[in-house]
């Protein structure tokens, strides 16, 4: 099958479409160093998405949708990205935005403002029970959480390409873990996305089922492999930039140089065989400040370059 009636059948077993831009509320607004914070909400594909939208004192033209990572901490979201509340190497939002770059993090169904027992970064005890019901509640109407975490992600995509500061040949998306699975999804899907960066994500489901390891509730898709592995999802990224982050000891990025190695040829086809990174580290699933830095250092290259991807008008 090739690429575009891959991603076409991809697109239909997931309801997936390229939204408009959402209409935009700002809440509330904060000055920080560097850049100033939004409070924001937008219409997504099951109501308002809350979120933070950073921008930069001085806008440098490109944007990046930054996923949050899961870590069964639902209580934490789009703050974690930002800087506000839990892991200092998850906060992508500052280094980025202090680089020039608007950051735009909302927060997936089911985590920190978007639970149903309420908004907030306290951790409640039926929290991973909501999160689990996000996904049945959905599979016995006949839909799919994934369905809604890619399409509010594309939404988020939507906002940025119409706003007056971003130029549209330079939004990527990022994530680390959970963030990351749906980083690789988005990207394979939506043509919009011009970089990406996803760390501690890139395995396949095959591999994940050999070692018994736990698939994500968003990644559940009954008959996905009837389509496609998560390998032929990264060859629908080429020529577009993409970098993968994996580790030795990282159960949920066990195959990931197998993977890039079979999407290489993908992307040698289509002109660009520079455009696909793959950086492997020693130890384990968390991110280390090396591997954050290697995530900054590159998503900023590539925010001040993407205007010119090979292939691409």
């Amino acid at each position: 099958m090739d690429a575009e009636s891959l991603r076409r059948r991809l697109a239909e077993r997931l309801s997936f479409t390229a939204p408009p831009g959402p209409e935009l509320v700002v809440n509330a607004e904060r000055q920080r160093d560097g850049y100033v914070e939004q409070v924001i909400s937008y219409t997504g594909q099951e109501g308002d998405v809350p979120a933070l939208l950073l921008v930069p004192e001085h806008p440098g033209g490109a944007a990046v949708l930054a996923l949050h990572q899961h870590n069964s901490q639902w209580h934490l979201g789009k703050s974690e990205i930002a800087g506000l509340v839990g892991e200092p190497l998850q906060a992508f939002g500052p280094a980025l935005a202090r680089a020039g770059i608007v950051v735009l993090a909302p927060d997936a169904v089911g985590f920190e403002d978007r639970r149903h027992s309420g908004p907030g970064i306290e951790e409640r005890g039926d929290d991973w029970l909501q999160y689990f019901n996000e996904m049945a509640y959905r599979l016995v109407c006949g839909r799919l959480l994934a369905s809604t975490v890619l399409g509010d992600a594309a939404t988020g995509l939507s906002l940025l390409i119409a706003d007056q500061r971003v130029d549209s040949s330079r939004v990527g998306v990022l994530g680390h873990s959970y963030g990351g699975n749906a980083t690789i999804m988005l990207a394979a899907l939506d043509e919009r996305v011009r970089f990406a960066c996803a760390s501690g994500s890139a395995c396949s489901y095959r591999q994940r089922m050999l070692d018994r390891t736990g698939i994500e509730f968003a990644h559940v898709i009954p008959g996905i492999l009837a389509l496609a592995d998560i390998g032929q999802l990264v060859e629908l990224i080429a020529p577009r930039p993409l970098l993968l982050l994996s580790a030795t000891e990282d159960r949920y990025s066990a195959d990931t140089p197998e993977i890039v190695q079979a999407a290489a040829r993908a992307y040698r086809a289509a002109g660009a065989p520079q455009a696909l990174q793959h950086h492997r580290a020693q130890g384990g699933h968390a991110l280390t400040e090396e591997r954050f830095q290697i995530v900054v250092d590159w998503v900023t290259a590539q925010a001040n370059e993407s205007g010119n991807i090979a292939g691409q008008p």
